[in-house]
């Protein structure tokens, strides 16, 4: 999935061909009337903050009047047909309804969490969490905007020595970034059944498992070398110190440098306590 946002422009006369995609269009601010013309028909309505409109792949399209500022969320076909296909769907390829102007609250949280990455400087989670918006929105479409029901595949849980694999995979690959469909080849399954079957099997989300698995191993690595903080940052997967420091933090209670001096502490008192001339 793509996003881009457009600035308002105002006393438009435009139409288009079919897109090869599904559009799905948020207002974050202000309004504007627009007629929309898709499927041999009409609608003419305010858009204002908040609302949104839904107009699938193929269809051929005019719009005049305004266009106030809109997010625009681009899901390629394939994408939602490849969800529906392992969700069990009997239809495939999908069809999304078209929806002239609609208030939905999961496209509204989910644009304006994309709208806010925008904003951030590059950072190599992002791809975690575009990763998880995509799969949120495109499992929302399939729920409320598909022309045919989608069937669920039965609800199972990861097996133990699924898990065992998952957590080995994740332990050889800390030093690099691992998403949705990284984990979810592991245990053949599809990244839209992943992060529910983390979540139902462990108690986590599955960014949340891979995070502790990289914690883990930062207190080993504290404990039994001697490498930097920086380094051991490095090592596991964390950006900077400065994140790794505050992930840390998060999981342990204590900082890696406190952790790091308590350690040596430990050590210290280990070997004074250590009978004269023992090795």
């Amino acid at each position: 999935m793509t996003a881009d946002v457009h600035r308002p422009y105002f006393g438009c006369a435009e139409s288009y061909p079919g897109l090869d995609h599904h559009l799905v269009c948020y207002c974050p601010s202000g309004s504007a009337k627009l007629t929309q013309m898709r499927a041999g028909a009409i609608h003419t309505s305010v858009i204002t903050a908040g609302t949104c409109y839904v107009m699938p792949a193929g269809y051929d399209s005019t719009w005049e009047g305004d266009s106030g500022l809109s997010a625009r969320l681009r899901i390629p076909t394939s994408l939602v047909d490849l969800a529906a296909e392992q969700l069990g769907s009997r239809q495939v390829p999908v069809e999304i309804r078209n929806v002239f102007q609609v208030r939905d609250a999961v496209i509204e949280r989910l644009a304006q969490m994309l709208l806010v990455e925008m904003d951030k400087k590059s950072h190599p989670v992002q791809v975690l969490i575009v990763d998880g918006i995509s799969t949120a929105l495109v499992a929302h479409m399939l729920r409320s905007y598909n022309a045919f029901e989608a069937v669920e595949s039965p609800e199972r849980l990861l097996a133990k020595l699924e898990i065992a694999r998952l957590t080995e995979f994740i332990e050889d690959n800390l030093h690099r970034t691992i998403g949705l469909e990284d984990l979810a080849s592991v245990v053949n399954v599809s990244r839209f059944h992943i992060s529910r079957l983390f979540k139902r099997s462990t108690g986590s989300s599955a960014i949340g498992f891979v995070e502790r698995c990289r914690i883990r191993r930062a207190q080993s690595l504290i404990t039994d070398t001697d490498l930097s903080l920086a380094q051991i940052a490095l090592t596991v997967g964390f950006v900077d110190q400065s994140h790794f420091t505050r992930r840390f933090h998060r999981h342990v209670g204590c900082t890696p440098a406190a952790f790091a001096r308590e350690q040596g502490r430990r050590r210290s008192r280990l070997r004074s306590a250590q009978p004269k001339g023992e090795q």
